[in-house]
């Protein structure tokens, strides 16, 4: 009976190994597709930033953008500009800096926000922070700030993730870890380095995660090997996806799973800076292959799924800016599910961050200093 029952156990095993093999057969390497300078959009220029990273809209029409210097504005639909106050300081070097932010599920009653940045202490630690946006007579200002999350043990160089997304019941909160440039950490269950994380809205653990059993960080862990996470988004189906930068080659966009491995940096579709090749995905069907790859990278950053009613043929798409690239790549999904690269868009800059307005609009901020802050909207027939 112990026989037969390791028999059946292995048979299932190699079953799931074959499928995830198929599945990562799969795998679209979308990274020669051309960019076109034919644009289905009319591009605006509403305001411009040093350095901005990222776009989160209040439920009012209005935004915020953070600067990767240290800096947080709210920005009208007008291009006009209010800076807040008390905001931390931060460690601005190199990819390192003010990060993300996000309005809180109940932000209507709350008025709450939450923002990542890499901190001056513990050699440059990246940190998860709630608020709350205070305004009065025109002026505004962060209140009751408190760090909710840090990372441990500290330092590290750059690809500090960051990026954050609430479930669409508004009780969870996604939080991306880059790999710090540490590649081993990524596989080290007891280190945030290469994770991405599930917490709560305090910053504390859900009974069930994966692992909410064996505490510390494991308990706190949804999906290991991630190298430099910058997107991260539910789709209109419910299902969550995460792209991250590869090396030389392998930019990855990936359907995360609770409990999965995604393989760095013991697998990538791209290869060291060196040259030195790193095994493929189809390699090690131990580990989750991505959906779409790009070699050569686009460099992925920020990613937004569509559902307006601007761009009606969007909807249901997701839309990524592309550093490297300097590009905006839209995303479409086939009747099963699976995505591929759709269109691409030549931008004449490096897009940092993607978000959609109430009203439908795409907005875009460039990663430079000057930086601008860009509006989409259909062309006139």
């Amino acid at each position: 009976m112990a026989r037969r029952k390791a028999g059946l156990l292995f048979t299932a095993l190699m079953s799931a190994l074959i499928a995830h093999g198929a599945a990562q057969a799969q795998s679209i390497n979308a990274g020669k597709r051309p960019a076109s300078a034919k644009t289905p959009f009319a591009v605006e220029a509403i305001a411009r930033f040093d350095t901005p990273w990222a776009i989160a809209f209040l439920p009012d029409g209005r935004m915020l953008v953070t600067e990767k210097p240290g800096r947080i504005f709210i920005v009208g639909q007008d291009g006009r500009k209010v800076k807040l106050a008390k905001v931390p300081e931060v460690a601005a070097s190199g990819q390192n800096g003010m990060l993300d932010i996000a309005v809180a599920p109940d932000f209507s009653t709350s008025s709450t926000i939450y923002f990542t940045s890499v901190e001056p202490a513990g050699g440059g630690r990246l940190v998860l922070s709630r608020t709350r946006l205070r305004e009065d007579g025109g002026n505004a200002s962060l209140a009751d700030t408190e760090v909710i999350w840090r990372q441990r043990p500290g330092g590290g160089g750059g690809q500090p993730g960051g990026i954050i997304a609430f479930d669409a019941q508004g009780k969870h909160l996604f939080l991306t870890v880059g790999d710090r440039m540490r590649p081993a950490s990524a596989q080290d269950p007891d280190q945030a380095r290469g994770k991405l994380l599930r917490l709560t809205l305090d910053g504390g653990t859900p009974s069930d995660n994966p692992h909410a059993a064996e505490g510390g960080i494991r308990a706190k862990t949804w999906t290991t090997g991630h190298r430099n996470p910058y997107g991260l988004a539910f789709a209109p189906d419910g299902r969550l996806w995460l792209h991250e930068m590869g090396p030389r080659g392998g930019d990855e966009l990936n359907l995360i799973e609770p409990g999965r491995n995604y393989g760095w940096p013991l697998v990538s579709n791209g290869d060291e800076y060196s040259g030195a090749p790193i095994p493929d995905h189809d390699t090690r069907p131990e580990f989750a292959a991505p959906a779409v790859y790009w070699t050569p990278v686009i460099a992925p950053a920020g990613l937004a799924f569509y559902e307006g009613p601007m761009f009606a043929q969007w909807r249901g798409s997701a839309l990524i800016g592309g550093l490297a690239a300097r590009a905006l790549v839209r995303i479409g999904f086939d009747a099963n599910g699976r995505p591929d690269e759709a269109e691409r868009w030549k931008m004449g800059a490096r897009i940092r961050d993607v978000a959609i307005a109430p009203d439908g609009a795409v907005w875009l901020v460039e990663d430079a200093n000057p930086g601008r802050l860009l509006r989409l909207t259909p062309k006139a027939p």
